[in-house]
Order: structure tokens, then sequence, then C-alpha cells
């Protein structure tokens, strides 16, 4: 199933910044708004953020722009409370700056929130997309540059598309394989 994105672009660009605010990333170009800037490497939002809250397997697809709209609702309360004008050209939350997006985040998943499990889940799914790729084949997003791969170190397949491990993370082999273990390493 291949993840898809949402159709309104208020939608888009909402969810963009909600996951930059999670994983910071660089922007994509000077006037890009939804990606506050405030780190010099790719983050969230570049890493596919959007294509996992989309995929179909995770069942958000529809939930998606009431999510954005939500969020939104959000910020225009947040900007009322501090008193601070929005630019009425994006949606709200696309229009706080990055500390103000930081901190209706926090409250939006502080264990007191009404709603803190879709937004703590909202959150989760941003933080996946950079340090795991779960919407995509671990060897393409390798072969992509994806960021949070890259980031973490994680090496390309053996050319046989397999990942093997000569030198172990203990510097010795922890156990010998059981003498029954079959050829593809199932028990017998």
């Amino acid at each position: 199933m291949a993840a898809t994105t949402p159709a309104d672009p208020a939608t888009t660009v909402t969810l963009e910044a909600f996951a930059d605010t999670i994983v910071p990333g660089v922007k994509r170009s000077p006037d890009d708004r939804a990606i506050a800037g405030v780190e010099d490497d790719p983050g969230a939002v570049q890493a596919g953020a959007l294509a996992v809250l989309a995929h179909p397997a995770l069942g958000l697809t529809e939930a998606l722009d009431g999510m954005a709209g939500l969020l939104n609702m959000h910020a225009q309360q947040h900007a009322r409370v501090g008193r601070f004008a929005l630019d009425p050209a994006v949606p709200p939350f696309v229009a706080l700056d990055f500390d103000a997006r930081t901190a209706l985040v926090q409250e939006l998943t502080d264990p007191a929130h009404p709603e803190r499990e879709v937004w703590f889940g909202v959150a989760l799914f941003c933080t996946m997309a950079f340090d795991s790729a779960p919407h995509l084949p671990t060897g393409e997003a390798l072969e992509q540059g994806h960021p949070g791969l890259s980031l973490l170190g994680l090496r390309r397949p053996d050319p046989d598309g397999f990942w093997r491990f000569p030198r172990f993370s203990y510097q010795r082999r922890l156990a010998c394989v059981h003498p029954h273990t079959t050829a593809t390493g199932s028990p017998a």
C-alpha cells in the first residue's frame, strides 16, 4: 500500500509544521513556512513524516484534515492567550514561530491534556519517520539517503540485499548455534 499526502494544502503544511516541531530540519527553500529552519540538517519532514501519517496501513488518512483543523484551532487559542497576531496567509499553526509551536506541542502532549494521546501518537509517528523510515523498505530508504537512517549510521546491505554482521557488538560470539537449527535459522 502506497502512502499518499493530504489533498488539502493547508492540512499538508500544518502537519509538516507539527512534524518539524518534533524533529526540526532545514528549510527546503527560503520561503518555506512549514519548516522553521532551526536546524541545518534534514528533519522529520524530509524523512517522510507526512508519508507515514498518510499511509493507509496506519489508518489515519481520513482523520488528517480534522487533526490539522484541531491543531490550527489550538494555535489560534494559543495566539489569543499569548496576545500575538498570526499571519492570515498561512494556517494558524504554521504562522506560529518555532518557540510558540514548541510550547503548544508541549501543552498538547502534557499528561493532563485531554487530547494528549492523539498528539503524542502523531509525534511518535513523526519521530518514527525520522529514525526508522517505516514507510519505506530499508534498503530503498538507504539508497535514497534517508536522513534519519543516515544519521544513525545504518549501513547498506551486502550486494545480495542481506545484512551480515561479521563483527559482533560485544566483540565475541555470545552463543553457538543450536545443533538442531535449520539452514534458514529455524529451530528444528
